[in-house]
């Protein structure tokens, strides 16, 4: 059973070919600057990253998408929907064609998918896309009747780490209550009682704990006078938020790796005490918003599952659980294994476990 699996991002395509959920290769094809700068929009660029895709699967001994059984792509910005898999069709297409909900590379997912579908005639789906909005009614009111809080968060990572985790406990999803922290260069904290993100912070706009990248939620009176003081330039306003906010704004650095480098280097680099101090700091965040999730069930939380590129590093990981172990056990997934996870719903529904969503705009 093979199946193509692709993950576009802003400067490259991470691409992955399956037997069912076991990987037999995968690549993450660099698109520079240069070349990116030929297409006025991201949808312009849906033939070019296809063409990297096709040959791609020349190399993996794939000539013909006939050879495939199935095609998936990461959701990108659609309509608010349940979690699950969709088939890719028309109405999707034409959302995702005009950026009726936003642009954004993920947008590329179901497209390039679509069309290679298309030349083998096979099927494409998407799998939990980043708008998955589960959201119990009380989650969403924010104290603004014209602001109502929105679900944006690492869905596909967040799902398929929660069902593992399930698993692993001996137990169904659908009868668990799970609080997941996807730490990355965003931070989103979910959760999953009884097999629906019932309540999480929206990661894309920055809200929640401080990331490596993303402001996190401030203290609203500052923002507000910030905002008056600077609101000639809107693009770096939201740039605070979301792009140069969090430990890039404290350190000047987003890569997680030099910040442990430096810590470690100890009294021989001067930086390493204030890295030190603001990592403990995105620890400390996050062990909040943990914390403040196990309320929603009344402190009936199953496990804690940390997963994320930031769950490779044990100075995170072990501070973040001697804080929220009171709660629960504490379980590690590291990574985004975000292509696996495409591939696993992907398995199911073609082997008739899981059924086929229709999106409808």
């Amino acid at each position: 059973m093979n199946i193509l699996a692709i993950n576009p991002g802003s400067t490259s395509t991470k691409v992955a070919l399956y037997d069912r959920d076991k990987e037999l290769t995968s690549k993450s094809l660099a698109h520079s600057s240069r070349e990116l700068a030929h297409f006025p929009s991201i949808v312009d660029q849906l033939d070019f990253r296809k063409a990297t895709i096709l040959e791609f699967l020349e190399e993996a001994g794939i000539d013909s998408p006939r050879q495939l059984d199935a095609a998936v792509g990461r959701g990108g910005l659609l309509r608010p929907l349940a979690g699950g898999v969709y088939a890719v069709n028309e109405i999707m297409k034409h959302d995702l064609h005009s950026g009726r909900y936003g642009s954004h590379a993920s947008n590329l997912g179901a497209l390039i998918a679509d069309q290679i579908a298309a030349e083998g005639d096979i099927p494409a789906f998407i799998v939990d896309p980043v708008v998955v909005d589960e959201l119990a009614p009380l989650a969403r009111y924010s104290g603004v009747p014209e602001i109502p809080r929105r679900s944006l968060f690492h869905a596909l990572n967040q799902k398929s780490t929660a069902k593992r985790a399930a698993h692993k406990l001996g137990k169904a999803y659908t009868d668990c209550n799970l609080i997941v922290a996807h730490m990355g260069g965003g931070t989103t904290v979910g959760i999953h009682q009884k097999g629906s993100v019932v309540d999480v912070n929206n990661g894309l706009d920055g809200d929640g704990p401080f990331s490596i990248e993303r402001a996190g939620t401030l203290p609203p009176g500052d923002w507000m006078r910030y905002i008056l003081q600077h609101s000639d330039d809107q693009v770096a306003l939201m740039q605070k938020l979301t792009g140069k906010g969090g430990v890039v704004a404290y350190l000047g650095i987003n890569d997680a790796r030099k910040i442990e480098e430096i810590i470690q280097s100890g009294d021989a680099n001067p930086d390493a005490a204030k890295c030190l101090e603001v990592i403990e700091a995105l620890s400390y965040q996050i062990a909040k918003e943990i914390c403040a999730l196990g309320g929603v069930v009344c402190g009936e939380v199953d496990a804690v599952v940390l997963t994320g590129g930031i769950a490779h590093y044990d100075r995170v990981v072990n501070d973040i659980s001697r804080r929220v172990s009171y709660l629960a056990p504490v379980m590690v997934f590291p990574g985004e294994n975000e292509l696996q996870a495409l591939a696993q719903a992907v398995v199911e529904v073609l082997e008739g476990r899981e059924q086929v969503q229709e999106y409808r705009g």
